[in-house]
C-alpha cells in the first residue's frame, strides 16, 4: 500500500510538470502565470456605507444629577483607505466621515423639551484581517471624533442649542467580500466612545454629557 502511494504521488508529480511544461507556465512570459493572486487585497480603496447605531447619553447636571438616556437613529457615510495583502493576511488603514441621527428627547416637564445626541462623527483605524479567496473576516480599532448637540425648547418654543467636539476611540470587527476583481461589499459592527464634555450656557445650568454607541452597518466599496 505504501508502494502504491509512493508510485501514484511520483505519477502525478511527473504529469504535472509534463503539462506545466506544454503550457509554458515555467517560463516568466506565459500569460496564463501571474504570480499575484486574483483575489488579492492589495490596494487602495474608497466607498460608502449604512447603517443604525444605537446607545446611550450619560448627563450629569451640575446639582449632581446623574441620568442615562438610551439613544438611537440612523447613519450614513463613506469611507476610504488602504490594504496591503501579505500573502493572506491583510493589514490596512481606514478612516471614514458619518452623518449620525444617533440621539434622544426628553421632557424635562413645564413644557420644555431636551435633546441631545451625536450630529456627526469620524475614525481613523488600523485594519487586520485574514484573506480566505474572495472572502476576508478583520478587526479594526483606533481615533474616534464626533460633534455633538445638546438644545432644549421650551413652552414659548425659545430654542437653546450647544455644540461641543468629542474625542476617543472605537474598536469592532467585520467580514469582507470581494464581488468583483473592483468591487467588494462589506458589513461592520463598531463600538465607539466619544468620552465626556460639558455644556455650558443651558437653561438650569451647565451638563456634562458623555456619548458612547454601537454601530452597526453595511458598505461597498470600489478598489483602485
Amino acid at each position: 500500500m505504501k508502494r502504491l502511494g509512493i508510485w501514484l504521488s511520483a505519477s502525478l508529480l511527473l504529469t504535472s510538470s509534463a503539462l506545466a511544461a506544454d503550457l509554458g507556465w515555467n517560463s516568466g512570459t506565459s500569460p496564463m502565470y501571474s504570480p499575484t493572486p486574483v483575489t488579492g487585497w492589495s490596494g487602495f480603496y474608497a466607498g460608502v456605507n449604512a447603517g443604525y447605531g444605537w446607545g446611550n447619553v450619560n448627563r450629569e447636571t451640575t446639582a449632581g444629577a446623574s441620568i442615562d438616556n438610551n439613544t438611537g437613529g440612523g447613519v450614513f457615510g463613506a469611507q476610504a483607505g488602504y490594504n496591503m495583502d501579505l500573502g493572506g493576511f491583510v493589514v490596512g488603514a481606514e478612516a471614514d466621515l458619518q452623518w449620525s441621527g444617533i440621539g434622544y428627547s426628553d421632557d424635562l416637564g413645564g413644557g420644555t423639551t431636551l435633546k441631545a445626541g451625536t450630529d456627526v462623527f469620524g475614525t481613523i483605524r488600523g485594519r487586520a484581517g485574514v484573506g480566505l479567496g474572495k472572502v476576508m473576516p478583520y478587526v479594526t480599532g483606533g481615533f474616534a471624533a464626533g460633534r455633538g448637540s445638546v438644545s432644549t425648547t421650551d413652552n414659548q418654543n425659545v430654542v437653546t442649542s450647544q455644540s461641543n467636539t468629542h474625542t476617543g476611540w472605537t474598536v469592532g470587527a467585520g467580514l469582507e467580500a470581494q464581488a468583483t476583481d473592483n468591487v467588494s461589499i462589506k458589513a461592520e459592527y463598531l463600538y465607539v466612545d466619544l468620552g465626556t464634555q460639558t455644556y455650558s450656557g443651558l437653561p438650569g445650568g451647565n451638563l456634562n454629557a458623555s456619548q458612547r454607541f454601537g454601530v452597526v452597518r453595511a458598505g461597498l466599496n470600489y478598489k483602485f
